[in-house]
Formats: structure tokens, C-alpha cells, sequence
């Protein structure tokens, strides 16, 4: 059964890694949820204070995409429609089924936002650009967090490399 679960737990942490660039899969949680599988085994001791503090860091990251752009956009200038244009256009580009459209919604919406905020063209496009800018920050920050969870996960399965196999 520990195997399984080791199994599970390994494919969980490369979907992890692969949703911090598919905006379909949600990166951070389902590497937490391989580290979970794996601290679930009989093999590896369940420690409550490793599992607080990465479920911890995991939801403050999973809240972190979804500000970050909005923030981007206010750096850069842009209003409070810039920012909540910015949001929208994140949480719409989720669902739109064209490629690369999780990159172009935020900065559309943060553009539209604008330009109903009677912006003109210039201001808006930098305040789409801060929206663009903050997506790719978020999008290496949980790519960091995932891979270093992988990292976590490769340290623990070598850890108890002889109760496991």
C-alpha cells in the first residue's frame, strides 16, 4: 500500500509542476497533496509542523496568483478598474479554451479596465503591461514553490529509502 501511495504522491508532485504553467491545473495544491500522500505512508513519520508550514506557504502562494497581476497593474499606474479589469481578465482567461489565453485576458482586462476609467491609450497599456508582468512573476513564483516541494518530496523518499523499498 506504502508503494501506491509513494506512486500517487510522485504523479501529484509532477502535475504540481506542470499546473504552475497550466493555468487548468492548480500547481501549488496538488503538490501539496503528493506530500500529503507521501507523509501518509506507514514508512515516513507524519509531521504535523512540515505538513502546517507547506500548507501554509501553499495557500499564501495559490493567493498570491491572483493578486499579483492586479498588483502589477496598480504599480504601473493603473486605477482600481485597471486592477479589477486585470482580476477578471484572470479568472476568465482560466476558462477560455485558446492558447495562451491566461497570458492575453489579464492584460486585456487590465487595458479595458483602464480605458473605462477614461485612461488614455498609453496609460492603459502600461497599466496591461504591470498586469502581464505581475502573471509571469506569479507564474515562476509557484513554479519555484512546486519544484522545491518536488525537492522536499525527493529528500523524504530518500530519507526512508530502506522502510519504503
Amino acid at each position: 500500500m506504502d508503494l501506491i501511495l509513494v506512486a500517487l504522491a510522485a504523479i501529484l508532485m509532477l502535475v504540481g509542476i506542470l499546473g504552475s504553467f497550466l493555468p487548468m491545473l492548480p500547481g501549488i495544491p496538488v503538490s501539496w497533496a503528493g506530500l500529503l500522500l507521501l507523509h501518509l505512508t506507514s514508512a515516513i513519520p507524519m509531521n504535523y509542523t512540515y505538513l502546517g508550514v507547506t500548507l501554509l506557504i501553499t495557500i499564501v502562494i495559490f493567493a498570491l496568483q491572483y493578486t499579483i497581476p492586479a498588483l502589477g497593474t496598480k504599480y504601473l499606474g493603473g486605477s482600481k478598474k485597471g486592477m479589477f479589469g486585470a482580476t477578471i481578465g484572470l479568472f476568465a482567461g482560466i476558462f477560455i479554451p485558446i492558447p495562451f489565453a491566461i497570458l492575453i485576458a489579464p492584460f486585456v482586462g487590465a487595458y479595458l479596465g483602464e480605458i473605462i476609467n477614461k485612461a488614455d491609450s498609453h496609460t492603459a497599456l502600461k497599466a496591461a503591461t504591470g498586469s502581464f508582468i505581475g502573471l509571469l512573476a506569479s507564474t515562476f513564483m509557484e513554479f519555484i514553490v512546486t519544484a522545491i516541494f518536488l525537492l522536499l518530496f525527493i529528500y523524504k523518499l530518500w530519507e526512508f529509502r530502506a522502510l519504503l523499498f
